[in-house]
């Protein structure tokens, strides 16, 4: 016996999918404080206009996100990385003002061969170095979300904004909720801010 397929039955067996990405944070040591390189977005781009990090999607299912880091790295700054300098930082669960999910993976680079530049002037317009704690007006707030978690020294992330919040990050809509990491051996590696209430 047959049953007639329904768009319930479907939904209950399909999976949901959303997006991987990866995001740089090529972070360098000052005098006033550690850098990240940012640029800002242009042209015919999701978020033109704001700043980001150096970022892209997995071209596929052949490319794991080590590869998709060092490609994008090559591709939009010109700096070549050495996949043993390339660490784990954070990786947030975002979904944007339109409804959309995605997984972003944040990855700290310290030492890189060559010197950042624009390489893509039709999707970037600028590219400039910014304090970990003073970014630049007008940056993604799923950016931001991510720079703080990682700040934080958070492991996961979850930043899910409302229909109605701007893609540019505003404190009144901080949407970043940090996850305490597990470590058995001594509790909670990130103190959330309710624990200290």
């Amino acid at each position: 016996m047959t049953t007639a397929e329904t768009p319930a039955s479907r939904t209950a067996r399909e999976r949901h999918r959303e997006p991987l990405d990866v995001h740089l944070i090529l972070r360098r040591e000052t005098a006033g404080g550690p850098e990240v390189l940012m640029s800002r977005r242009a042209g015919a781009v999701y978020a033109a206009g704001l700043w980001h990090l150096p970022s892209g999607h997995l071209d596929g299912p052949h490319e794991d996100v080590v590869t998709a880091l060092l490609r994008e790295a090559r591709e939009e700054t010109g700096v070549t990385i050495d996949p043993a300098d390339v660490r784990a930082a954070v990786t947030v669960h975002h979904r944007g003002p339109g409804g959309r999910s995605r997984t972003g993976f944040f990855f700290e680079v310290r030492r890189w061969r060559g010197d950042p530049r624009i390489t893509e002037p039709q999707v970037c317009d600028a590219m400039d170095w910014f304090r970990l704690d003073v970014l630049p007006a007008g940056t993604v707030a799923y950016c931001k979300a991510g720079l703080d978690a990682y700040s934080a020294g958070a492991l996961l992330a979850v930043h899910f904004q409302q229909p109605q919040d701007e893609i540019a990050y505003d404190p009144a809509a901080d949407r970043l909720r940090i996850v305490p990491g597990a470590d058995p051996a001594r509790g909670p590696r990130v103190r959330r801010p309710e624990d200290a209430r």
